[in-house]
């Protein structure tokens, strides 16, 4: 079902709100919020998600209340074109960080790094200026526990608080990047959180990433379960089956109405 509003086309995909959007018009509405100083945080979203807020009413509830639930996997921009969004497009976190750095670099807008195991966002953060020479990191935090401690958290607000940082890359890993976005948005004092799930293991190349190819055509969840059988066969192997499921039930429920 389309929303009724004009600024915020969106598709119910099991209860989520998958915004029916593109690389360009993401990139316009996380800088418009940055240039108003609107604290906002963008879910980026796969199945994994989707099949976590069919488990938890609060998440759902959390994911639909950001500004932007981006399709990141392909199965949703399927569901998104079918539904006669025809303009819509991946938005693959990894690719979707990169495109923010780009802009960033060029308009000064200062970033913080909250992810990744012991050493990581230091790395991350090389990277970033490598490619990016005229980047603003402010800050940045490795998490190699997750969820994160209460003690913990508060110290890593206090430090994002205090480097003014516009963007925060939240790279936590699904559900645990949503669920602090949720949290702890409100409690920044200024900021568009992003959360971007893989981008921190495959930008520092801590994780091989899927060719373009098999990305395209919605495969990278299989190269990614050849790497990682054991993390990832519940994901890959129970989740996406029913979703499948899930999916085809609606669909079959809605021809047998009409």
């Amino acid at each position: 079902m389309k929303s009724s509003s004009m600024n915020k086309n969106w598709v119910d995909v099991l209860g989520v709100k998958a915004s029916a959007i593109n690389y360009q018009s993401v990139l316009d509405r996380i800088f418009s919020w940055v240039k108003t100083g609107q604290k906002n945080y963008v879910c980026v979203a796969a199945v994994h998600l989707v099949m976590e807020c069919q488990q938890d009413a609060s998440l759902l509830a959390g994911v639909n209340r950001s500004g932007l639930v981006t399709p990141d996997g392909m199965p949703l921009v399927w569901l998104l074109k079918l539904a006669d969004y025809q303009q819509t497009e991946r938005v693959y976190g990894p690719d979707l960080m990169l495109k923010v750095c780009e802009q960033a670099n060029r308009s000064g807008t200062t970033i913080f790094l909250l992810g990744g195991a012991e050493g990581q966002s230091q790395l991350l953060k090389n990277k970033l200026t490598q490619k990016f020479p005229d980047i603003k990191i402010v800050g940045h935090v490795d998490t190699p526990t997750r969820p994160l401690g209460t003690q913990e958290n508060r110290q890593i607000i206090k430090k994002i608080n205090a480097s003014s940082a516009q963007i925060i890359f939240v790279g936590l890993g699904c559900p645990h990047q949503e669920r602090w976005m949720i949290s702890n948005v409100p409690r920044l004092k200024n900021g568009v959180a992003i959360g971007v799930g893989a981008a921190f293991d495959f930008i520092t190349g801590r994780v091989k990433q899927a060719p373009k190819w098999m990305r395209a055509i919605g495969l990278e969840w299989f190269f990614r379960l050849i790497q990682e059988p054991r993390r990832l066969a519940k994901r890959y192997l129970i989740l996406n089956v029913s979703f499948v499921w899930k999916i085809a039930g609606k669909f079959t429920r809605s021809l047998l109405i009409k």
